[in-house]
């Protein structure tokens, strides 16, 4: 018997290269304590949009765009759901003017554009899409299945989950990791894409408990700037 196939179906994803200006001028929460290798971010990039194209998706690749040192984060300039396309005003004002190419590549995909207003204010990786319903955030959790949600041990993650399954209509299955970063992972055509077992050394046995197809990703670069697995493409 064929298995079931997967709730996340996708056929395309978006993605954008780094910029050489990323490592002195992206945006962090924290003054770094490690300069980011470039070369090796933009190998570990590679790597990542090489495992999206073995999965069968057709992958636009946009030209890093120095202006825009964390143009590479393209998830939060927009959330696609079917065939449209929610156009985000970034919180932080520097970064708005990635929209406009952004919106130029949904439309030439044939996707309705719907632009978020004044004063609005959204990043798209803050949106987690169930197939259900929308919700938050990624930063703690994601899909590692169709139903099932990554979750990390925090207490910021425990509290965000709780006030999760407070308003939420379904209910998921629950996959506790130890660390947080662990828990922002690709479920992408049944595959779950997740950190190397060097990055997330105290959750990796979780993921090797997990049936079905997985693939393991560097992006210890990146994370030097708060970027996430997730961060790195737009689905569609």
């Amino acid at each position: 018997m064929k298995p079931k196939p997967s709730k996340f179906q996708y056929v395309g994803a978006i993605v954008c290269g780094i910029p050489s200006s990323l490592p002195d001028a992206a945006q962090r929460l924290s003054d770094p304590s490690e300069a980011v290798n470039y070369n090796k971010a933009v190998q570990q990039h590679q790597e990542y949009v090489r495992a999206l194209k073995d999965l069968g998706l057709q992958v636009i690749e946009l030209p890093a765009d120095e202006k825009y040192p964390d143009c590479v984060f393209v998830e939060d300039v927009a959330v696609v759901c079917d065939k449209v396309a929610l156009l985000a005003r970034l919180g932080h004002t520097t970064r708005r003017g990635e929209a406009t190419k952004m919106k130029t590549t949904l439309q030439q995909l044939g996707l309705k554009v719907v632009e978020m207003q004044e004063p609005a204010a959204l990043d798209g990786g803050d949106v987690l899409f169930t197939v259900t319903e929308h919700l938050h955030l990624k930063s703690m959790m994601t899909m590692a299945g169709d139903d099932m949600i990554v979750v990390g041990e925090s207490e910021e993650a425990k509290n965000a989950w709780s006030e999760m399954e407070k308003k939420a209509r379904f209910r998921y299955e629950k996959l506790s990791v130890s660390e947080d970063t662990a828990a922002n992972c690709v479920f992408v055509n049944g595959t779950l894409l997740h950190l190397s077992a060097a990055e997330i050394p105290n959750s990796i046995e979780t993921f090797n408990k997990i049936t079905g197809p997985k693939i393991e990703l560097e992006n210890s670069e990146l994370h030097k700037v708060d970027g996430c697995l997730t961060c790195l493409s737009i689905l569609i």
